[in-house]
């Protein structure tokens, strides 16, 4: 019996009463089936293509070995990509990620095949989306297009990588400015707290850690002035810390301090009970209920209302390493790499500008000391 041949099928554009329209025609069972897909003017030549691609898959699948699946953008991502990296997202991380793909680039291509998408048009949609984002979203979009196609050519659905070499746009908006506090914001900061706003916010600021994992602490999780910080709590689900890596972290002076009078205060201190408990006890406090209702009132009131977690993370960053903190033990304390805490959350202030030219220019400007003559 001869066997059957992959298709591909053919597109003709005929005149169907008072308008053009898309014809798909393919082989099937001996016949020469036709459908019309859409109105010319109303449909692209790649939404056309995708449209007989889906028509022909169950024709071909299983007709010879080494026949890849024909996908569009969006097919691929719904049955392919998505659920490939399910597997390792954690639920922020997923959801945020979904969300930029449904938001930005399903509409963009969801229709296209995903071997006819060219370098240009993912280039334009960059320099498209620079006009309303700033680059950390753009950067983003580029992360994820290149992930996206990356994996069809891992899978051999594409010939080659067309966001391999994209750019970020000269031209994308200003970002959010979220410089970190100064020392002297610190303190005002930490004086408008009552005292669990305040152990939380010195626990942010002085030991870097992050408000899920703030918010998850057991009181079998701290022994003296050490935390081990193994959950985090993030839209009301208890799981494992961001990176996925239990760590301990320890508390400055001032920090175990406060601890210690808080602790004289706890609803529930058996090991299992939450250090930091909402209303019925058996749950953490939520982050936004937390920040909503019990710090953001306050720190509008001395102008401060822009400095979020986010910000003490930065400021635990910056001004740790304006101090001399070395740097690998504070991302060992922060709980991220190396490179994410300098390139992300470190930033230098003017005095240390200053005192690093400073001692650049005594540097190259040494003068050798004179020789003292012989008596």
């Amino acid at each position: 019996m001869r066997r059957k041949r992959f298709q591909k099928g053919s597109l003709q554009v005929r005149t169907h009463g008072k308008h053009r329209v898309w014809v798909a025609c393919w082989w099937e069972d001996g016949g020469r089936p036709s459908k019309v897909l859409g109105r010319y003017s109303q449909m692209s030549k790649g939404e056309a293509e995708a449209a007989l691609a889906t028509i022909l898959q169950p024709i071909n699948s299983g007709v010879g070995r080494g026949t890849k699946p024909v996908y569009t953008f969006d097919q691929f991502i719904q049955e392919e990509y998505l659920p490939f990296c399910r597997r390792s997202w954690k639920e922020s991380t997923g959801g945020t990620s979904e969300q930029i793909i449904n938001t930005h680039l399903k509409g963009e291509f969801g229709n296209q095949l995903l071997g006819a998408i060219r370098r240009e048009e993912l280039q334009d949609l960059l320099d498209r989306k620079a006009l309303d984002l700033s680059s950390s979203p753009v950067k983003h979009l580029r992360w994820f297009l290149n992930a996206i196609f990356k994996l069809a050519m891992s899978d051999g659905l594409v010939v080659n990588n067309p966001a391999a070499a994209l750019r970020i746009p000269k031209e994308c908006q200003p970002g959010r400015d979220l410089r970190p506090l100064t020392e002297e914001e610190v303190i005002e900061y930490l004086e408008v707290f009552d005292l669990r706003e305040k152990v939380i916010s010195w626990l942010a600021i002085f030991s870097g850690m992050r408000p899920g994992e703030i918010l998850a602490l057991r009181w079998r999780s701290v022994t003296g002035d050490v935390i081990r910080v193994s959950q985090r709590v993030y839209k009301r689900v208890l799981g494992t810390p961001k990176n996925g890596k239990a760590r301990d972290a320890a508390m400055s002076p001032g920090t175990y301090e406060l601890f210690q009078e808080w602790a004289t205060f706890a609803v529930d201190p058996s090991p299992d009970g939450f250090v930091f408990p909402s209303e019925n006890i058996t749950t953490p406090l939520s982050p936004d209920n937390l920040w909503r209702r019990y710090m953001l009132p306050k720190l509008e009131k001395v102008g401060l209302g822009w400095g979020t977690f986010q910000v003490l993370r930065r400021t635990n960053a910056s001004l740790g390493d304006k101090h001399g903190v070395d740097r690998k033990v504070a991302a060992d304390q922060r709980g991220h790499g190396f490179g994410v805490s300098l390139d992300v959350y470190t930033s230098s202030d003017l005095d240390q500008k200053r005192a690093a030219l400073k001692k650049l220019e005594a540097a190259v400007l040494r003068k050798p000391q004179p020789k003292r003559r012989s008596a």
